[in-house]
């Protein structure tokens, strides 16, 4: 369906702009007029597809959770919430997803059915929550719960990039300033060596020899180097199975597979916990959080589970039988599952790798920067002593 970019004037008499998928100009005019907006003029614009997919980020989910929580709570219609908070969104994507939900309420659907028609915004387990608050009339509890998991997530994302931007920026400048070595520095000093006509040491001569096919190559080099990387990201997002050893891979790393597993753990039992305590069976539950995972390895495993408990199996037996949790974490879902307070149970697994995952982080904000500086600090050191070695060589037995 066409985008059109719009003019319009709202029943304030105030000029409105903005973008919205319609048939034709007449189909335009009619959704804007069930928007209360009076339709001026528009044409249709062209769009990159990576612009039409892009995915809404999540603080504006959260603003909208919060919106909606505050709306509902105090007795707005959702339909007047839905119109109030596209009035006020500066989000462009956002504010058409919102027009096309407030067209299909109008229409006949209920929220969380026509939230549903918005997979990449909103995801199985949103959906799922919002048609339980609806069932239950628990709406605004629904929408706060699920504002306080997407905070819970924002920031473990935030302490996951503060681990990795450091180590990264570091990275790219170490090797920035070996490569400027590699292709000018050395290759110079090498026809020096050359002029005193000495012979010199194995790793020099190495170092020369690889300084020399880096000097030649380079563009043979970083064309093979993007080929291998965009056939590996083409592989893994295209073949099941290379996705999945490709997702087994991360967990496997050192330092960060552990924590990843955690983050992902946490994530799940949050869901997992708003769903049941608003009353979604759990099977149900376990079958919308797998996409959650976002890592093959860990979809399988809990579809595993959602298998077991649905053959019979108690919650905590089948994941202590699939190994997703370690056996403290199995003895916590026990005891909930016996006291009847499971969901009570997967808060405080949330809380517990929450608190595991920031303190995970902290300890390898400590260990990385040194392990780092140790590795790259090693490597010019090497480059340092082949290049300089010869160099002090040729001083001292120069003729006084």
């Amino acid at each position: 369906m066409p985008v059109f970019a719009y003019k319009a004037v709202d029943a304030g008499g105030r000029t409105v702009r903005g973008e919205l998928d319609a048939i034709n100009l007449v189909d335009l005019e009619m959704r804007l007029k069930r928007m209360d907006l009076d339709f001026i003029n528009g044409e249709t614009i062209k769009r990159s597809n990576l612009l039409q997919g892009a995915p809404i980020g999540r603080r504006d989910l959260i603003n909208f959770c919060f919106h909606m929580e505050q709306l509902t709570r105090s007795g707005v219609p959702i339909l007047d919430a839905l119109s109030d908070l596209r009035d006020s969104t500066e989000q462009p994507r956002l504010r058409e997803i919102l027009a096309s939900v407030i067209e299909s309420i109008e229409g006949g659907r209920t929220l969380s059915q026509a939230m549903n028609e918005h997979p990449k915004v909103f995801d199985g387990v949103f959906c799922s929550l919002i048609r339980a608050g609806e069932s239950t009339g628990n709406l605004p509890d629904v929408l706060l719960n699920i504002s306080e998991s997407l905070k819970r997530d924002d920031e473990l994302a935030a302490h996951t990039k503060k681990l990795l931007i450091y180590p990264l920026i570091v990275t790219l400048l170490i090797l920035a300033a070996m490569g400027v070595a590699m292709v000018f520095v050395v290759p110079e000093l090498a026809k020096l060596f050359q002029s005193f006509g000495r012979q010199l040491p194995l790793h020099t001569r190495a170092l020369v020899a690889v300084s020399q096919f880096v000097a030649r190559y380079w563009m043979v080099i970083a064309v093979t180097m993007a080929g291998i990387v965009g056939t590996v990201a083409f592989t893994v997002h295209t073949q099941p199975s290379a996705r999945f050893r490709f997702d087994e891979l991360k967990l496997r790393l050192p330092l960060v597979g552990p924590i990843l597993r955690k983050i992902i753990l946490a994530r799940f039992a949050g869901a997992f916990a708003m769903m049941y305590a608003s009353g979604i069976a759990i099977t149900d539950a376990i079958r919308a959080s797998e996409d959650i995972a976002g890592n093959a390895v860990l979809r399988e495993g809990l579809h595993r589970v959602g298998n077991l408990i649905a053959e019979g199996q108690n919650v905590s037996t089948a994941f202590q039988n699939t190994g997703l949790f370690p056996p403290l974490v199995v003895r916590m879902l026990r005891v909930g599952e016996n006291t009847g307070a499971l969901d009570s149970a997967m808060k405080n697994v949330t809380y517990f790798y929450n608190r595991d995952v920031r303190e995970s982080i902290e300890r390898a904000q400590a260990v990385v920067p040194s392990v780092l500086v140790v590795l790259l600090g090693g490597l010019l050191l090497i480059v340092i002593i082949s290049v300089l070695g010869p160099v002090y060589d040729v001083i001292t037995k120069l003729p006084t």
